[in-house]
């Protein structure tokens, strides 16, 4: 997605910017590291491993933590923020970003079948 969105030329302007500093080098760091998480469970989750379902609500805890505190001026907001006036404003735009992943843990821990399903393998 970000190369489809910056192009190569943007995708490589991100990482330069990203690495000015050893503070932001080990933020982009760990959200690489996060985005691997989240698609290792992605395998694991298409395998039944119930672990998986709650390493990936850990995943999305700690992006939200992150976005919400860089955006109210906590860590680094030139890398990761969401921009608004207000705080309740930030919230109201982060909560419509993490929107389809809420539907996605929703589906995974909530119907009785995906438990079953997870409890199961």
């Amino acid at each position: 997605m970000l190369f489809n969105m910056l192009g190569l030329r943007g995708v490589g302007e991100f990482i330069h910017r990203s690495v000015q500093t050893w503070n932001l080098t080990l933020v982009f760091m760990g959200s690489l590291a996060l985005v691997f998480v989240e698609i290792y469970c992605a395998f694991s989750l298409a395998k039944g491993r119930n672990w998986a379902r709650w390493v990936f609500l850990l995943t999305q805890v700690i992006a939200t933590g992150y976005l919400w505190a860089a955006s109210i001026g906590y860590g680094y907001p030139e890398l990761f923020s969401i921009a608004g006036e207000s705080k309740r404003e930030i919230f109201r735009s982060l909560m419509l970003q993490k929107l389809p992943d809420l539907l996605v843990l929703f589906l995974l821990f909530v119907p009785a079948s995906s438990r079953r399903f997870f409890r199961l393998q």
